[in-house]
């Protein structure tokens, strides 16, 4: 089993800064991938960011390329998502995910373990 605690999440008005971290627990050999993911009120769960825990090979949505960095910290089974430029279109809650790579884009990979969840809000 792979436990997983997002922290970080908040409000903040448009332009600004929020990092997200995933702290994950249990079986390391049950993933290889870590993904953000993010879910708005009607609107469908998209992948934002991931990373490979033993390669650190890093992927992004186009709507946040440039603007977020994933990354992560193996010492400490942590995942970070570091939030610049926020927009309001950005507002939604985000989840640390974890998995093994099955082929295809990593963003879309069927994540088996999930957080809990964080809030981020942006306003204009």
């Amino acid at each position: 089993q792979v436990q997983l605690v997002e922290s970080g999440g908040g409000s903040v008005q448009a332009g600004g800064s929020l990092r997200l971290s995933c702290a994950a627990s249990g079986s390391t050999n049950r993933r290889n991938l870590m993904g953000w993911l993010r879910q708005a009120p009607g609107k469908k769960r998209e992948g934002v960011a991931a990373i490979f825990t033993t390669s650190s090979g890093t992927y992004y949505a186009d709507s946040v390329r440039g603007r977020f960095t994933i990354s992560q910290d193996n010492a400490k089974n942590t995942v970070y998502l570091q939030m610049n430029s926020l927009k309001p279109e950005d507002t939604a809650m985000y989840y640390c995910a974890a998995g093994v790579y099955a082929g295809g884009s990593p963003l879309g990979t069927d994540f088996r373990y999930w957080g809990q969840g964080t809030q981020v809000t942006v306003s204009s």
